[in-house]
């Protein structure tokens, strides 16, 4: 199951969803061969090295690297999440959406959206809430529920009132442009001066972020997003043309905010006053960022002259000006490194030790790699040591591996795929992405169940998937591995040349690798041992019998007629 969505559910939708039909009326596709050719709409190109297979329902751009499913399409041209894709073809599909995928799930969010949305309208003239919509009890229940009212608290007080009485409102949408809570800024005097919607079955300020259903709209790509800290910000900005411009709700930038973000564009610029709190907010952002920092991703911080916020900024400067200020920003790897040499003093070894002290637990939230690898590189140079030393350092202070947890690393990589295109597996696995109908020269992929190799129960899983599925496609293979950690790979695996060019040749590839696997650490290995033994010492009882077993396991590969 990928998300909230039934694996079987996922399976018909993709094979009722042309991707040549998806595609073509965003993009103008033109037949070249089995294939369908264009420009492509992710990066500027002046010949076509966009290519829609019809055949694997799957698209692959051999410039920039873009590739996917019917899904993937929508989520990337479109800006979608997922589920919102999953909604969008079904709908066009004619297929009701699985209760799983509606979220939230709670049998009445369809009438909190819509008591949502009436909310909404009646804010746009009125600012007396409770007299309108809370005349019976379960209508006040239902107020209760999304934040829009409070109980009063007392023994001699009793009833309810409006939580955004005497405030301008904003509503904050969903990704599918449904309100799913309000902010609120007083209009006169009193605090606090900026009010959310508490968390409810509908919103959670943590995932949320204001006025990126707006730019959704406004836009059909995405160069970059720009993360400021108000509503007032976001809607001055989109005034003056920056409509990339979105909020945080009252929260610091959370994993889920920036996973949201880095679904869309690669370059996020954050905003901040220049003032103390405006800083503390960015190292806040910078923490919370760590983990998903890696090469291709750009983070940026930009700080404002003190006395101005972006709404003040925009309008005293322009757009043009508040722009070229952009690309003054910092990145990520300037300002890590800056402010932690900020309070140190270089010059003295007790300095370099306490910014190596300072760096060390930032560098540990970081996902191992190239980029990781060229700060350190950078940190080094600042502090005047050679960079090998500076990552021992890291290293030694990272959790030790003991036998014990090696032991449990062992067990989470045995399911992991290998490396490489070369191997005996990737083969196996590229010709059943490619061919899915090949996969029934397999009879019994359980007998891979016994193979003591990495990775062979992706095969394994993807066999059985092929074999049962009514109409198996490349695309409907790779969204069932949507939400695991081989997904990355086996798309990349599926944007390769084709080993072989047909179905026939495929399953007469596939069925020699599987054999040979079998033979090199399967059963085969198994019985050539006791074959060897029975010669030499003879055999027990079970031992005759589990030798029996094998031979005859042996002849259960075929190939398809």
């Amino acid at each position: 199951m990928t998300g909230r969505i039934p694996d079987s559910f996922l399976d018909e939708l993709v094979s009722r969803s042309d991707i040549v039909d998806i595609i073509s009326a965003r993009v103008p596709l033109k037949k070249a061969g089995r294939e369908y050719k264009a420009c492509c709409p992710f990066h500027n190109e002046k010949s076509p090295s966009f290519s829609v297979s019809a055949d694997k329902q799957f698209y692959h751009c051999f410039g920039c690297g873009a590739h996917g499913t019917v899904i993937g399409f929508l989520m990337q041209y479109e800006k979608m999440e997922f589920l919102d894709a999953v909604a969008d073809l079904a709908q066009r599909a004619g297929l009701e959406l699985p209760r799983e995928a509606q979220a939230p799930r709670d049998p009445g969010s369809a009438d909190l959206h819509d008591l949502m949305l009436r909310a909404s309208r009646f804010f746009e003239q009125n600012l007396a809430l409770l007299k309108r919509f809370g005349g019976e009890e379960e209508d006040r229940r239902r107020l209760l529920q999304v934040g829009l009212i409070l109980e009063r608290s007392g023994e001699r007080t009793s009833g309810f009132y409006d939580r955004f009485r005497d405030r301008l409102m904003f509503p904050i949408r969903d990704s599918r442009g449904r309100v799913i809570g309000f902010g609120g800024r007083v209009i006169d005097q009193g605090e606090p001066k900026y009010m959310n919607s508490p968390e409810t079955p509908l919103f959670h300020k943590g995932r949320e972020l204001y006025g990126l259903y707006e730019a959704r709209q406004a836009r059909g790509d995405f160069k970059r997003l720009l993360v400021v800290e108000g509503y007032m910000d976001v809607v001055r900005l989109h005034q003056a043309g920056i409509t990339y411009a979105v909020a945080t709700l009252g929260t610091a930038t959370t994993q889920e905010h920036l996973n949201k973000i880095f679904r869309m564009t690669s370059e996020v610029v954050f905003c901040f006053d220049g003032d103390r709190a405006g800083r503390q907010a960015a190292w806040r952002a910078l923490e919370n960022a760590l983990p998903l920092a890696r090469d291709g991703r750009e983070l940026k911080f930009m700080f404002l002259p003190e006395g101005h916020d972006p709404d003040t900024l925009v309008a005293a400067e322009g757009p043009e000006a508040f722009e070229n200020r952009m690309k003054e920003a910092l990145p990520l790897s300037e300002y890590l490194v800056q402010q932690l040499i900020a309070d140190v003093d270089l010059d003295h070894i007790d300095g370099r030790a306490k910014l190596k002290a300072l760096a060390g637990p930032l560098f540990a939230r970081m996902p191992e790699g190239i980029y990781r690898e060229m700060l350190a590189d950078r940190l080094a140079s600042r502090v005047s040591m050679p960079a090998n030393k500076l990552k021992e350092f890291f290293a030694a202070g990272e959790p030790k591996r003991t036998a014990a947890n090696a032991s449990e690393l062992r067990v989470r990589q045995r399911g992991r795929m290998s490396v490489g295109r070369g191997n005996l597996l990737t083969q196996a696995i590229t010709l059943v992405l490619h061919h899915p109908a090949a996969a029934g020269a397999i009879e019994d992929p359980e007998l891979l169940g016994s193979v003591d190799k990495t990775g062979v129960s992706v095969l394994k899983e993807l066999l059985e998937q092929a074999a049962t599925a009514s109409s198996p496609s490349t695309a409907m293979l790779l969204e069932r591995w949507r939400d695991r950690p081989e997904y990355p790979r086996l798309t990349e695996l599926a944007t390769l040349d084709p080993l072989v060019a047909d179905t026939a040749s495929a399953a007469k590839e596939l069925k020699m690798a599987v054999e040979k696997l079998l033979e090199e650490y399967g059963p085969g290995r198994r019985m050539d041992e006791l074959l060897k033994k029975a010669e030499e010492l003879g055999l027990n009882y079970d031992e005759k019998a589990e030798l029996s077993s094998l031979l005859k396991s042996k002849g259960r590969f075929r190939a398809p007629s």
